[in-house]
């Protein structure tokens, strides 16, 4: 995949860089997976303001994405390599040999044509294949892993992303995810071999505000910008930096302060992601 840049006919062109999607196969989905997607404009099931700077954006369809990858001992053959609004990794289609289609995340390096398994025994270590942990190879790159067995894939999902299987101890797997924090997944969660697609993703310049836009992205404005109503940085005599440490709109410090209290998952991290 590789990245085109643009003649500079406007100021937005001018340091706005694309994919060029040289790896996708189509650009029609397909359409028994689709399926409508509203929009929350950043608000949660209350009616409250859950996200800023959220709303607008282009509408788009959601592909149903198989992250459970429970199709198991029936062999698949990949028909594409398609574009998904919804994330940053493309997705490929995979025909099973029952008749069935079912999307699931296009790892790096996998072809149409080719065929991948999602099985509870061992598997070849190819792109695509799913299998659980105790049966994966110690070094093995994975992605779309599962933390509750039979969930389906949570973490190491995005493009680019891998994880690593550094050892196995007891009933428990220790995974060095992409953060470089080192977590114990059980060795009954499945996963897929592979690294995500699309790793120029990182590399792209958006060139302009109004392709946030595009994406659902609003302006973001500086709380110092701000009353002293809108934002605890707000107010000041000219220019001023807010006079206190930084702060979200509702108070919380930023830059460092430790916001996690999930205790009950806090036993499964060996090593936290360093900074």
């Amino acid at each position: 995949m590789g990245i085109k840049s643009y003649r500079p006919q406007t100021a937005g062109l001018r340091h706005r860089t694309g994919l060029t999607y040289e790896e996708l196969t189509t650009d029609k989905p397909y359409k028994p997976l689709l399926t409508f997607l509203a929009k929350s404009g950043g608000r949660n099931n209350r009616g409250h303001l859950s996200m800023r700077n959220r709303g607008g954006g282009h509408k788009k369809m959601y592909r149903v994405i198989d992250f459970r990858r429970d199709k198991l001992e029936i062999p698949g053959i990949v028909e594409t390599v398609e574009y998904d609004p919804n994330r940053s990794s493309f997705i490929s289609l995979v025909k099973y040999q029952d008749g069935e289609r079912r999307y699931i995340l296009a790892p790096q390096d996998l072809r149409v044509g080719q065929t991948i398994v999602s099985s509870d025994k061992i598997v070849d270590i190819v792109p695509g294949n799913a299998t659980l942990l105790r049966n994966i190879p110690l070094g093995t790159v994975i992605h779309n892993i599962e933390l509750q067995k039979d969930k389906g894939g949570q973490i190491v999902r995005t493009a680019g992303a891998g994880a690593q299987i550094l050892a196995k101890e007891g009933h428990f797997a220790q995974v060095r995810l992409p953060s470089s924090e080192i977590r114990k997944v059980h060795l009954d969660c499945r996963a897929t071999i592979g690294q995500v697609g699309n790793l120029d993703h990182q590399n792209i310049t958006i060139g302009k505000a109004g392709r946030s836009r595009w994406m659902g992205w609003k302006p973001h404005v500086r709380g110092t910008a701000m009353n002293p109503i809108d934002h605890p940085h707000g107010g000041g005599e000219g220019r001023s930096k807010g006079g206190r440490h930084p702060v979200s709109p509702e108070g919380i410090p930023t830059k460092g302060y430790k916001t996690r209290r999930n205790k009950r998952t806090r036993v499964f991290i060996v090593k936290r992601r360093s900074k």
